[in-house]
């Protein structure tokens, strides 16, 4: 049942798939946890008041979840032009101009899906929010666990934007896209933190 093909090629030495990669695979993880608790809410009469809200949000889980593991694909391919760019030569000054062109066009998407992952991610969290208040109680724990998931993907996100924001010539853009990342980051870390402490004080009582 288990599916170790990605995994292993994420042990492996190649370049892909890397952090982003895994970012959007944790973050797909936390969302299938996230739908497992809806799945085992809906149906149920004692959850008959929420059930079209629950029903809504498995609907938003699963178009997250495959967003999440098509960004999968996404990042690596974003990756490809970046290390080539860091491979050219650098001998001349056409050729080193050359080069910092390349880069800095394959910096775009180097950003701009990590930023896209960890939008999927706070929409994860969003859903774990809701799921862990209302949802079945028997898998309350799942829905702290997915909320913890979506957390660290998000974060190991943002991570993926640090490192290329820092390569950027274009101070605008390198600005942009930090202040993107820390709003998605504001968005989600404290939302999921939030759910975590919950989910414990009310396994604890």
């Amino acid at each position: 049942m288990v599916d170790t093909e990605f995994v292993e090629a994420l042990a492996s030495a190649a370049p892909t798939p890397g952090g982003g990669g895994a970012s959007a695979y944790a973050g797909a993880l936390a969302s299938a946890l996230a739908s497992m608790v809806g799945n085992l809410t809906v149906g149920k009469k004692k959850y008959a008041a929420v059930e079209e809200r629950v029903q809504s949000e498995l609907v938003e889980l699963a178009d997250t979840r495959r967003r999440l593991l098509e960004l999968i694909g996404e990042d690596a391919r974003a990756f490809e032009p970046l290390a080539a760019a860091y491979r050219l030569p650098r001998a001349t000054e056409e050729e080193a101009a050359a080069q910092q062109a390349a880069l800095q066009a394959a910096l775009v998407d180097a950003c701009e899906v990590p930023l896209e992952i960890m939008r999927q991610c706070v929409e994860v969290v969003e859903s774990c929010v809701f799921l862990a208040r209302h949802g079945s109680v028997m898998a309350l724990s799942d829905a702290g666990a997915a909320a913890v998931l979506a957390k660290a993907a998000l974060q190991a996100a943002s991570l993926n934007v640090v490192i290329n924001i820092g390569s950027m010539a274009d101070a605008d853009r390198a600005a942009s896209y930090r202040n993107d990342m820390e709003d998605l980051l504001a968005a989600g870390v404290p939302l999921a933190d939030e759910v975590y402490g919950e989910v414990v004080q009310r396994l604890s009582a």
